[in-house]
């Protein structure tokens, strides 16, 4: 399959062709709309749609496996962002957002338990440890949505500066909610620990703010500035919620600290 229109390997699942009414796709290279990534002739005959506007194909992604895909989409490239949130019909972003709360609450509750001794019955143990872990989702869940939250009302403020188009904010929440697909790291830097893993917890916090980073740029067709000032304002809103925390003296494990370094 490619431009020329000639037979080959079938565009990846979710991909679209010719379809009626309003634009729905993206290309990947100017992120002017399109109506069509593919057409589809008789006897297995594709040719990728070529973009009026810069005159690229308008997604070449729909040729690519998932793991290339994946590889451009952990290196932020732009492109890999409009195909996954545009041009792709991918629902996990519940389950994975869901998933990384279990891993963000297990690194807490694993931090609290590491730091903490008990001399109480074992039965009474185990049930405690398991409210603990509870309550490290609760506040995971509290301070990721703060950190959403502040996000929101920035871009809010801003929208006469944020996008030429009307702000589509249900895609902005899936794009971050997709972009934070890095705190699944977590697990394996708790689980092979070493002198190294408070680092590690470090480097996993930055990678995934750079993803949410592209991911509000690539959602809304803003600059990097406004992306940038819309992440600060999340951490200034996630960083009053750690505070507000600690000040009723919750233990709560933050990462907004960049996590805290332990001797293991």
């Amino acid at each position: 399959m490619g431009t020329g229109g000639r037979s080959g390997p079938r565009p990846a699942k979710g991909a679209g062709g010719a379809v009626s009414g309003p634009c729905r796709y993206r290309c990947i290279e100017c992120n002017e709309e399109a109506r069509e990534l593919y057409r589809d002739y008789r006897h297995g005959v594709l040719k990728i749609t070529i973009c009026k506007s810069c005159q690229k194909p308008v997604d070449k992604y729909i040729e690519y496996d998932p793991v290339i895909i994946l590889i451009n989409a952990i290196l932020c490239k732009a492109q890999a962002y409009r195909h996954i949130l545009f041009n792709t019909k991918i629902n996990i972003h519940g389950k994975l957002c869901m998933f990384c709360l279990l891993c963000e609450a297990y690194l807490r509750w694993w931090q609290l338990q590491d730091s903490t001794q008990n001399t109480a019955p074992d039965d009474l143990i185990r049930y405690a440890k398991e409210w603990d872990f509870y309550r490290m989702f609760a506040i995971a869940s509290l301070e990721q949505t703060a950190f959403f939250i502040g996000i929101f009302t920035f871009l809010w403020a801003e929208r006469p500066r944020t996008t030429k188009r009307k702000p589509h904010f249900i895609l902005l929440l899936k794009a971050l909610l997709l972009s934070s697909y890095g705190k699944l790291l977590l697990i394996p830097a708790v689980i092979w620990e070493h002198d190294y893993t408070p680092l590690c917890l470090k480097l996993i916090k930055v990678f995934v703010l750079t993803s949410n980073f592209q991911a509000v740029r690539v959602a809304l067709s803003i600059n990097r500035k406004l992306s940038l000032l819309a992440i600060l304002s999340g951490l200034l809103l996630e960083s009053s919620m750690v505070c507000l925390f600690q000040r009723l003296e919750w233990d709560v494990g933050s990462d907004c600290a960049i996590y805290k370094s332990q001797d293991f």
